[in-house]
């Protein structure tokens, strides 16, 4: 499948700019090679190994649809990674592991490698464009985040922004640095910071061995807290993380919410469980 066939027929909202700016600049061979790679591109799959509609009642313009919007996902999710990782002003071989890694368990190993290869291209394009301005890289991901805003469910970039976290905290701690990108990110994004807050006590906050303060973080509510007003915080958290909400991204995509929205429901029945609910 050749790259404008490909683009038109899959890339979604990351056609227009400054997605699309990013895409023209430097991907044009390795989308070719995604598009032509079976699974070892950016390809999703159902749970019967089928392509996404196939046997599902789906009609072409439905897959194209959520081919669409899953590219531009995955996509928005290296643009804005790059951001994150670059943030401390190093890059951190665990963190370009897990991008690898996530990419690799999905979709095998060239796609590990065609995302590593965008990576790389956008460190260099960032440093191309800082040199002029010392904050014009920073502005075109904010550009980006309201595209992205524009164009995702609240839930979806919920999910985008679980990604980033997750590469945040995979060398043990985030530093501050990669702190206030994620905050930058968030706000963006146009996603509250509690619901940041919450992912970034995720960990401790649905663990038996994390404080128990950690998992009211979790909730974002306080210890003292009513009963009711804490499932009324669990209610309106799961509402937003189901992983139902993620589903047309790809099963790959939906199985890191289904972990997310276990983690959650493991801090509430911390919390449920203390309070004797």
């Amino acid at each position: 499948m050749g790259i404008f066939k490909w683009i038109g027929g899959v890339l979604g909202f990351m056609l227009a700019p400054p997605l699309g700016a990013f895409a023209g600049y430097f991907i044009g061979s390795i989308i070719d090679s995604i598009s032509e790679g079976g699974n070892t591109g950016f390809q999703g799959y159902d749970q019967d190994g089928t392509g996404y509609g196939q046997g599902t009642g789906y009609g072409q313009s439905s897959y194209e649809t959520n081919q669409g919007q899953r590219n531009s996902f995955l996509f928005s999710m290296l643009v804005l990674s790059s951001y994150i990782i670059k943030a401390d002003g190093k890059v951190m071989h665990s963190e370009m592991e897990y991008v690898r890694n996530f990419l690799r368990s999905n979709f095998g190993e060239a796609a590990a490698q065609q995302g590593n290869e965008i990576l790389l291209r956008l460190f260099e394009e960032e440093k191309r464009m800082n040199a002029s301005n010392p904050f014009a890289y920073r502005n075109q991901i904010r550009q980006a985040c309201q595209q992205i805003a524009a164009n995702l469910s609240y839930s979806e970039r919920l999910q985008l922004l679980n990604f980033l976290v997750m590469i945040a905290k995979i060398d043990g701690s985030i530093h501050q640095a990669e702190l206030n990108a994620l905050y930058e990110v968030t706000q963006y994004m146009g996603i509250q910071a509690s619901d940041l807050e919450s992912m970034l006590n995720l960990d401790s906050g649905s663990s038996s061995s994390g404080s128990l303060d950690d998992a009211y973080k979790v909730l974002g509510v306080s210890p003292d807290a009513t009963d009711d007003e804490v499932k009324a915080a669990y209610r309106k958290l799961a509402l937003k993380h189901h992983p139902d909400r993620v589903s047309t991204l790809g099963d790959d995509v939906r199985k890191a919410a289904e972990k997310k929205f276990q983690e959650i429901n493991n801090a509430k029945e911390r919390i449920y469980k203390a309070r004797g609910l």
